[in-house]
């Protein structure tokens, strides 16, 4: 009875916190994809090919995989509120500087230092869920903020292209730009760690440190090039991360070809792309948070890590293959479901981060995320270009339809065929 009123009087101030970090995510997403909204008027405007749009996709992750371990390196010497303020600020207004672009040239900057500050989003909202977040939430609290990325842009993807039909494509940028440069000015002045926030009580404190949280227990192992050939030597690690490359490509075409793809190859106008851009966003969203509750369930059910963490990624990949399907279907309605069912699959992939951390070594959890995040984010580099490449030359979606749909397959075989068994791995 004690336990209970105690457990009635404890804060949940950790709650509005992970709407905080919620909302930075979604504007992480947002301000990386509005250049695929804005990307069929660049091109006009501006006269860029497919394969120099290709690279100015691209340009982005070139520096956003390069920073991830800078970017860690700033968040432990600045702190959570400093970092996610200065990461805010400086994405936002590269944000803002799309908008000023007279050439390709100045985009290429922006795109690059777009990439230099995001580089730190992440790896801030994972120290965040440590602090504020017993063990037990964290499961739950990662999928919140993680399918922000995709209804983010679900429900403004209607509004984006309704900007750009009215206002122009610049439009866009400055008012993304601006929206988020405000909000860094609000992250500063409302996070803070929960030992110094004035809102939280003791009862939260002691609840979060009995689950384990409020300490960083920092890395023991720091990045060398000799550990990454440690890591890249066991199974689960590599497999996972061949798996992570190959399902994020399916997200990098929806966050830059995709509406260049429903206009030039579907022949659909701005405001309807908008709205049937909505579906397959909300389709990922739905996949996000399914593949956690079904993982979670089928690991209760089984006791098996390989059924619950495995089974719902392979059949995540498997179901983003079917995005090949599009190029045999004419009509429109159709594709937008074949698109649906293959971005809800490339959803479920999410979990690929929850299986990592189940076979990082203890040692080297945050060098493996690291490395894991790494090989993710090189899709954002080949995909972009190998697209773009592919519909300036054929002047078809066709081979970057089949491209994606190849790879999700050989993502789904190397969790098959190379994972093994999910366990803690030793070095």
């Amino acid at each position: 009875m004690n336990v209970d009123s105690v457990a009635k009087k404890r804060t949940r101030v950790r709650i509005g916190v992970l709407g905080l970090i919620s909302f930075a995510t979604m504007l992480n997403y947002v301000d990386r994809a509005v250049m695929g909204v804005a990307a069929p008027a660049i091109t006009k405007e501006l006269a860029v090919s497919p394969e120099m749009m290709g690279l100015l996709f691209s340009a982005f992750s070139w520096t956003y995989a390069l920073a991830q371990v800078p970017g860690g390196v700033v968040l432990d010497k600045l702190g959570t509120r400093l970092t996610y303020a200065l990461s805010l600020g400086f994405w936002s207004l590269f944000t803002l500087f799309h908008g000023l672009a007279t050439n390709v040239a100045a985009l290429f900057g922006c795109r690059l230092g777009l990439g230099i500050a995001e580089a730190p989003c992440f790896p801030t909202n994972s120290r965040v869920l440590s602090t504020w977040f017993p063990q037990t939430e964290r499961a739950r609290a990662n999928s919140v903020y993680a399918v922000g990325q995709y209804v983010g842009l679900a429900f403004f993807s209607p509004v984006l292209f309704w900007i750009v039909s009215s206002f122009g494509w610049r439009a866009l940028f400055f008012i993304f730009g601006i929206a988020g440069i405000l909000f860094a000015f609000g992250w500063h002045a409302a996070y803070r760690e929960p030992g110094q926030s004035p809102r939280v009580n003791q009862a939260e404190l002691d609840y979060i440190e009995a689950g384990g949280g409020l300490e960083h227990s920092g890395n023991s192992v720091s990045f060398s090039w000799a550990n990454v050939g440690k890591l890249f030597s066991q199974r689960q690690i590599l497999g996972a991360s061949i798996g992570q490359f190959c399902g994020n490509s399916t997200l990098v075409f929806f966050l830059t070809w995709f509406p260049t793809y429903l206009t030039t190859e579907r022949g659909m106008d701005w405001l309807s792309s908008g709205v049937f851009a909505v579906m397959p966003y909300i389709a990922a969203s739905v996949g996000v948070l399914l593949g956690g509750a079904l993982s979670d369930k089928l690991i209760e059910k089984t006791g098996s890590a390989n059924i619950g963490r495995k089974l719902p990624i392979v059949g995540g990949l498997l179901l983003a293959s079917t995005i090949i399907l599009a190029n045999y279907v004419d009509e429109n309605r159709l594709v937008i479901l074949i698109l649906s069912i293959a971005f809800f699959g490339q959803g479920m992939v999410n979990l690929g981060w929850t299986l990592i951390s189940d076979v990082a070594p203890k040692p080297m959890i945050g060098l493996t995320g690291g490395v894991f995040n790494f090989c993710a984010n090189l899709a954002g580099i080949i995909t972009p270009i190998v697209v773009g490449v592919v519909v300036g030359a054929t002047g078809s979606f066709y081979g970057a339809l089949a491209y994606i749909g190849v790879l999700a397959l050989v993502g789904a075989a190397a969790y098959i065929f190379i994972v093994g068994e999910v366990k803690r791995v030793e070095i």
